[in-house]
């Protein structure tokens, strides 16, 4: 039995594995409505934009995300009993300093906090996840500072 030996030639120019990085990334501005939005869900999926997983052209170790303002953030949902069972635990540096507080305390005094600990919660934890940080504007109310950037507003629904 004779063995046949099949070579191929692979042309690989055309198998190069694109990798962004600074100057050649696309960023956008969008605007995500939390109107009656339940909390987790919906930070996951800012998480996901903000690192730019839901593009073609994702990079892991490049701030390749969108630059996200939420709105209306003071009308997130939670479910079930968690204004009043869910807690947030802070230390205030000094012995014997730490705090808890309700999800019903914290958007009684600052309802963008509550956004912004979540979607914190699901960013990398290193340099990159501070930098992702930085692009995500969370604003009690409809109106924002940010017309200047003529963000567009998005359906999360579309994003997987």
């Amino acid at each position: 039995m004779s063995q046949l030996k099949f070579e191929t030639k692979v042309d690989t120019l055309s198998y190069k594995t694109i990798s962004l990085n600074k100057a050649t990334v696309n960023k956008e501005w969008v605007v995500i409505d939390a109107t009656d939005q339940i909390l987790g869900r919906l930070a996951a999926k800012v998480a996901i934009v903000l690192r730019g997983k839901h593009k073609a052209s994702y990079t892991p170790h490049v701030d390749c995300g969108d630059n996200v303002v939420i709105i209306n953030a003071e009308k997130v949902r939670l479910t079930g009993n968690k204004w009043k069972l869910k807690e947030y635990i802070r230390h205030t540096g000094y012995p014997g300093g730490q705090r808890t507080q309700t999800a019903a305390d914290i958007l009684k005094k600052y309802p963008e906090r509550l956004m912004e600990k979540a979607v914190k919660g699901m960013l990398p934890k290193n340099s990159l996840g501070s930098k992702l940080f930085n692009n995500l504007h969370v604003f009690v109310g409809a109106n924002h500072d940010k017309e200047a950037q003529q963000p567009k507003f998005i359906n999360l629904d579309n994003i997987r």
